[in-house]
C-alpha cells in the first residue's frame, strides 16, 4: 500500500504521499449509490497482529492467516497454532514485512509454501520454503532478490494463476511520483505484474504488465480475469481487470497517467495501454484495497460481484462489469484499516482489518 502500514503494524496509511510539491486541485467522483440489500460483518477472530490476507489450503482445516510481522497462524477457535514464522528474516513495519504467501493449488497439507516478504536489509524476497515442526522455516530456494531504493509501495500480491503459473505484484520502489521512472523501465522488475512457471527449471520471471504504483491485492474470476487494485498518489484510485494475454505485455499507465488522468510526459515503456474499469477520487479515500469476485457460496448478493474496499474511508464497495462498463455500489457499513478481502474454499467471504480482526461478510438479517 501506498501508505505506512502502521497500527498494529499497519496503520498510518494516510501519513505518506500527502503532501507532495505536485499538488493538484481536489478530485470529485460521482456518487456511488447504497446497495439495497447492504451485507453485514460478523466476527470471526480478533488478537490477530497486523492481518494481511487469509487462507484455506484444506477446505476441511482451519483458516490461516498472514501475519505482517512475518507469520502464519491457523485458527482453531480462539486458539492460534503458528503453523510458519519467517520473524526472524522479515523486516516488519511501515508497508514492510510478509505481504503475500501462496500455495500450489490443490495441495491440501502446503507443507511447502511460496512468500513475498521484505527482509531485515529492506529488501524483497520471494522464497519456497518448508513448513517444519513449530512453524519453523527451511528455504528451499529463492525465486526473486531485488533491492528496495526506498521503504514503502513494495507490492503485495502473491498467488497462482488459472496457468498454473506463480503471479507477483510488485510497486515501483518507493518514494512519490516514481522519481527514477521504474514503472515504465522494462529492465527492472520493480512497478511490474510478474510471473513465472515454479515447476521449469531454469525459468525467469516475465513481465505481464507494466506501469504499476504499488498493486495492493490481485486475484483471478472464474473466467480467468486478472483484477489489479493499484494504489494512487495524490488523487486517484484504480482497480484494473485484463485478460492476460498468451504473449505480449499489458501497461498500466503509471506514472505518465493516474488512474485515467494524464500526468507527466513519462514516455511509456512498451506494451498495450490499458484503462482501469473504475477509479474514484481521493474525496473518497486514499488507498485502494483490491479483493475478489464472489463466486457461488458467498452471500447471494454479492455473487458474480467484484469486492474492494479503501483502508483511509473503511468503504466497502463492489462492482459488475456489463459492456465494459462498471456498475459500482456501496456495501456495508465503514469497515477500518481493510487490508484484505478473500473468498476460502467453503465460499466465506472475509476480510481482514490491520486492527488485528478478521470479519466475514453475511446477508442482512431478517428484519435487520
Amino acid at each position: 500500500m501506498r501508505r505506512a502500514l502502521a497500527l498494529t503494524g499497519l496503520a498510518a496509511l494516510a501519513l505518506a504521499g500527502c503532501g507532495d510539491v505536485r499538488q493538484r486541485p481536489p478530485s470529485t467522483t460521482p456518487p456511488v449509490p447504497d446497495a439495497p440489500a447492504a451485507v453485514r460483518a460478523q466476527e470471526v477472530a480478533a488478537g490477530l497482529r497486523a492481518p494481511v490476507q487469509v487462507m484455506r489450503p484444506d477446505p476441511a482445516g482451519p483458516l490461516w492467516v498472514v501475519e505482517q510481522p512475518g507469520r502464519i497462524v491457523a485458527l482453531d477457535g480462539p486458539r492460534q497454532e503458528v503453523v510458519l514464522d519467517l520473524q526472524d528474516r522479515v523486516g516488519s513495519g511501515g508497508e514492510r514485512g510478509l505481504l503475500g504467501v501462496a500455495a500450489r493449488p490443490g495441495d491440501r497439507a502446503a507443507r511447502r509454501l511460496f512468500v513475498h516478504f521484505t527482509d531485515r536489509s529492506g529488501d524483497t524476497r520471494v522464497q519456497e520454503v518448508e513448513r517444519g515442526p513449530g512453524g519453523r522455516a527451511r528455504v528451499l530456494r529463492t525465486l526473486l532478490a531485488v533491492d528496495q531504493p526506498y521503504a514503502n509501495h513494495n507490492g503485495g500480491a502473491l498467488l497462482f494463476g488459472p496457468d498454473g503459473r506463480l503471479y507477483l505484484g510488485l510497486g515501483d520502489g518507493g518514494d512519490a511520483w516514481d522519481p527514477a521512472e521504474r514503472s515504465q523501465d522494462p529492465g527492472t522488475p520493480l512497478g511490474k505484474v510478474l510471473r513465472i512457471d515454479v515447476d521449469r527449471p531454469g525459468a525467469e520471471w516475465g513481465i505481464v504488465a507494466l506501469g504499476a504504483r504499488n498493486p495492493w491485492r490481485m486475484s483471478f474470476d472464474p473466467a480467468g480475469t486478472l483484477w489489479i487494485a493499484d494504489v494512487g498518489q495524490d488523487r486517484w484510485e484504480e482497480v484494473n481487470a485484463v485478460r492476460v494475454p498468451a504473449r505480449g505485455r499489458l501497461n498500466l499507465g503509471w506514472d505518465a497517467y493516474e488512474g485515467r488522468e494524464p500526468m507527466e510526459p513519462t514516455p511509456l515503456g512498451g506494451g498495450r495501454l490499458v484503462a482501469p474499469v473504475h477509479v474514484y477520487g481521493h474525496d473518497r479515500g486514499c488507498s485502494v484495497t483490491g479483493g475478489e469476485v464472489v463466486r457461488p457460496g458467498g452471500p447471494p448478493s454479492l455473487v458474480g460481484r467484484y469486492l474492494f474496499a479503501d483502508f483511509c474511508s473503511g468503504t466497502l464497495w463492489s462492482l459488475r462489469l456489463r459492456g465494459g462498463r462498471a456498475e459500482v455500489r456501496r456495501e456495508a457499513a465503514p469497515l477500518p484499516g481493510v487490508t484484505s478481502i478473500q473468498q476460502v474454499p467453503g465460499g466465506a467471504v472475509l476480510v481482514t482489518l490491520a486492527g488485528g480482526r478478521l470479519l466475514r461478510l453475511a446477508e442482512p438479517a431478517p428484519g435487520g
